[in-house]
């Protein structure tokens, strides 16, 4: 499974470069039908709160991408939005 990581007008550190990949194997152990996770973040109206966005496109063969994004104080927090609402997608798409 492949993980592209891009990191819109900012420099991703790799501490946060570290938990994307570590949330990301955990789901693709659990749902092997995933061949690609593309995650894009981007700070929007940087001077309020919640503005850390994350992107997560998983590519599954045979089968419609899934996507979702989400805003958050952090992007640690949005990616777990993202991936908390993939969850559930992943989840039809394996037992259809």
């Amino acid at each position: 499974m492949e993980t592209k990581i891009k990191a819109i007008h900012f420099d991703i550190s790799e501490k946060l470069t570290a938990f994307i990949n570590k949330k990301v194997d955990k789901i693709s152990r659990r749902f092997e039908a995933v061949t690609e996770v593309e995650v894009a973040l981007k700070v929007v109206k940087p001077e309020t709160a919640m503005n850390k966005e994350a992107s997560v496109k998983m590519v599954i063969p045979q089968a419609a991408d899934l996507f979702a994004s989400k805003t958050a104080d952090t992007f640690e927090e949005a990616i777990d939005l993202c991936l908390a609402a993939l969850e559930p997608q992943l989840e039809k798409n394996k037992n259809s």
